[in-house]
């Protein structure tokens, strides 16, 4: 297995160590999450307005960072294209507006993105690894993350194996976020950014919360992502400041995050 460098810490475990017991114990070993103070805050983030001259400000910054998404079985190539020229121009009536960051579909309606997408900044987006479920053998996890880097994809969003996390085999977890990310270069030398998406409501705990986002840095995402909904429980409001709160970086909250 791997060594477990975390980034901006002076964290590292050498092969020796990051064994399936040695993880287990640097893990469980991180400090426990405030719930009470996260939930304060997110509660209180809820309420927090934006000044007028502001506002036109964040609005368009959120424009600019929103991922439009569309993962439903019944999705078409016509479908996927109506919603790249939505996200090249969000308002047709306010060509002033920008784009959005990306478009995110399955790995197997990617190159259609992407023609779509063809000279405009807007990058495309594709989950992977058996989304949203994550429940397949680690084979057909990374095939499905060749299709869509091979497809042209610029992101890959995978899920973790909550099964394996909760049951506290927590290497096999690291092991697998790895392999996405190896898989995550194509041979012709194009490379998607890898991002994990992390069930919360899954996880069910805070604490899984930062022992997940430990997991994910470690193995060499370069971001985490809340929930996309597609199932219960589904994204939860606390859920971005509490990722923020178990790791310090920025969370990406999917289309599907509840105000």
């Amino acid at each position: 297995m791997h060594a477990l460098v975390l980034p901006n810490t002076a964290v590292e475990l050498s092969d020796a160590q990051a064994s399936e017991a040695g993880l287990r114990r640097f893990l469980t070993s991180l400090p426990g999450v405030d719930q009470v103070g996260v939930e304060k805050r997110a509660a209180g983030l809820a309420t927090r307005s934006i000044k007028r001259e502001s506002k036109r400000w964040a609005l368009e910054l959120a424009v600019r960072m929103t991922d439009l998404t569309t993962l439903e079985g019944a999705d078409t190539p016509g479908k996927v294209r109506s919603l790249c020229a939505k996200a090249v121009r969000p308002d047709p009536d306010a060509p002033d507006l920008p784009s959005t960051a990306a478009v995110c579909v399955y790995p197997d309606l990617v190159a259609t993105a992407v023609a779509a997408l063809q000279g405009t900044d807007v990058k495309v987006a594709s989950v992977a690894t058996a989304f949203p479920s994550g429940r397949s053998n680690r084979e057909v996890k990374l095939a499905d993350t060749r299709l869509a880097v091979e497809a042209g994809a610029d992101e890959i969003d995978m899920v973790i194996d909550r099964g394996a996390f909760l049951s506290g085999r927590y290497a096999a977890v690291f092991d697998e976020i790895v392999a996405v990310k190896a898989a995550c270069r194509s041979e012709d030398g194009h490379a998607a950014k890898l991002k994990v998406i992390l069930e919360t409501g899954e996880l069910a705990t805070y604490d899984n919360v930062r022992r997940a986002s430990w997991l994910a840095l470690g193995g060499g995402a370069g971001g985490l992502k809340n929930p996309q909904g597609q199932g219960p429980p589904g994204p939860t409001r606390p859920g971005p400041p509490g990722t923020r709160e178990a790791w310090g970086v920025a969370i990406v909250s999917s289309p599907g995050e509840r105000p």
